[in-house]
């Protein structure tokens, strides 16, 4: 089994909390990952499985032994289980840990039962720095970063993705509440990916589609929800300009954009006119992933004025604001870097950061010019 980098800070939540809870999108290894802990494992999508908790309940309760809880917004009576269960041992860690792959459905249950009973952690598809071989780091950004969908063996893509999408489509977003048709959701997942990286705008999209801009903006909640979009709110700072307020919209997982854009494979992909795109997508989402799994406290924003002044990522730890520009280049110009700062400056920014495929990564710690890895090393530093 791969190392998965945030197993050492699930760990530590589980030392801290009665229960913990592990979301994030189906096939990303939550799985795995809880069974690796041991203890008593129960997945809840099966009727069998719930039947052999509701038998046992009061066994598990009692268990000194970790109790797994897979899919667990499938069975919502085990909300109201889990709550007495802790109340009565409040000072007993580590009880519990709830897998689930679908956040609104999950965290309705969660805050009505178990507000200030657990705490909630995050896992993604494989990061970058989680692979082992020079080959699957540099085939992560065009096959993403499901461990079956090809960045381990090439062969499953762009298969693999495509069946995952109408497996989605079809079955798990109807079942998790999501009214659309399947049709109209493959509609709106292709037109997300022709917007990748773009300003959203519901009502364009909703003309496209015959929708209203909240019915499409409802149908978009449940792609986030589901872990498959990423919307990048603006930043909005107090600066004499017009700013961009609406978010912007990412594909957390670049193979499965790829799998939608027919990208058949890396030399391809370098010729498309969106691949700028792509590739700032991928590093915000490694560089916000890689934080998190840090236990780093942090949001993350973009900004944009209407005069086309931008930094792509705009990440605020608490102290100070971080500037980051992303620019798929091998050779960055004092230009670049200029026009960085002079946004930057804009916002008060403490860190400025140009992050590009340069092989010769210089600066400190506060103003430098990096590639991908050399910036997620410094983040272990900061």
């Amino acid at each position: 089994m791969l190392d998965r980098h945030i197993r050492q800070e699930l760990l530590n939540r589980l030392d801290s909390y009665p229960a913990v809870t592990l979301v994030g999108p189906r096939q990303c290894g939550k799985t795995t990952l809880a069974r690796s802990l041991g203890g008593l494992y129960f997945d809840l999508e099966q009727e069998s499985e719930r039947l052999r908790a509701d038998l046992e309940w009061d066994r598990l309760a009692a268990s000194r032994e970790l109790v797994i809880l897979d899919e667990a917004q499938s069975w919502p009576a085990v909300f109201t289980r889990l709550r007495g269960a802790i109340d009565r041992d409040r000072k007993r860690h580590g009880r519990f840990l709830l897998l689930g792959s679908v956040s609104p459905s999950l965290m309705v249950h969660v805050s009505q039962s178990l507000a200030g009973r657990l705490s909630l952690i995050e896992l993604t598809p494989l990061l970058s720095t989680e692979l082992t071989t020079k080959a699957s780091h540099e085939r992560r950004w065009l096959y993403g970063g499901y461990p079956d969908g090809g960045v381990l063996d090439p062969r499953r893509y762009p298969r693999w993705q495509l069946d995952y999408l109408a497996l989605l489509t079809q079955r798990d977003l109807p079942n998790w509440g999501l009214p659309a048709k399947p049709q109209m959701t493959e509609r709106l997942l292709r037109m997300l990916a022709a917007l990748h990286g773009q300003v959203w705008n519901a009502s364009q999209v909703g003309q496209s589609l015959g929708l209203s801009y909240q019915t499409v903006n409802s149908y978009v909640d449940y792609l986030e929800g589901a872990y498959m979009i990423r919307r990048l709110p603006p930043y909005l700072a107090n600066v004499r300009k017009r700013l961009v307020r609406s978010p912007r919209i990412y594909w957390r997982d670049t193979g499965l954009l790829h799998a939608l854009l027919n990208v058949p494979d890396g030399q391809n992909l370098l010729t498309q006119p969106w691949v700028g795109a792509s590739w700032e997508g991928f590093a915000i989402e490694q560089i916000i992933a890689e934080m998190s799994v840090r236990g780093m406290n942090f949001n993350a924003y973009y900004f944009r004025t209407s005069d086309q002044y931008e930094l792509d990522l705009v990440v605020d730890a608490g102290g100070g604001l971080w500037a980051v520009e992303v620019k798929l280049t091998s050779s960055p110009s004092i230009g670049d870097m200029d026009r960085l700062n002079k946004v930057a400056d804009m916002i008060g920014a403490a860190r400025r950061f140009l992050v590009t495929r340069t092989s010769k990564p210089t600066g400190d710690d506060y103003r430098a010019s990096c590639n991908l890895p050399s910036l997620i090393e410094r983040l272990s530093e900061l």
